[in-house]
């Protein structure tokens, strides 16, 4: 899962990225990182967890983990971006209380940025501001 993922993630984003095992066996992680273009904002880059484990709230502790450094440092709001056919990504992250941004197109129904990768390379922009707790 992670082996796919290029070796810099773990060297540069160690201390905003997490990887959860169970029995010593990795079974989800999230890479993300603190933007430093925008001094208030956290950004979650790449989440997975193994289809065995999904239903366990592993996701959701990942999430939260990261949540918990983006308010120590002293940030409000956490950005993640996805695939507009990516489905199962969209729910989750509104499950997780991510708002999708107003893009300048709809897909089925949900706003995306149109090209934002790239010609034909659509996006899906959630944004969630962070509670003080």
């Amino acid at each position: 899962m992670a082996d796919k993922l290029p070796k810099l993630f773990f060297v540069h984003f160690t201390n905003t990225s997490f990887i959860a095992e169970l029995d010593g066996k990795m079974v989800g992680f999230l890479i993300g990182f603190l933007s430093p273009s925008h001094a208030d904002e956290g950004y979650i880059h790449f989440v997975g967890v193994h289809p065995d484990y999904r239903k366990h709230q592993i996701g959701r502790e990942l999430y939260h983990r990261f949540f918990d450094v983006v308010k120590a440092n002293g940030r409000g709001m956490v950005r993640a971006v996805t695939s507009p056919v990516n489905k199962g990504s969209i729910a989750y992250h509104a499950k997780m209380g991510f708002e999708i941004e107003k893009g300048n197109k709809e897909v089925d129904g949900i706003f995306v940025f149109a090209d934002y990768d790239g010609p034909n390379q659509d996006r899906v922009l959630f944004v969630k501001r962070l509670k003080e707790e």
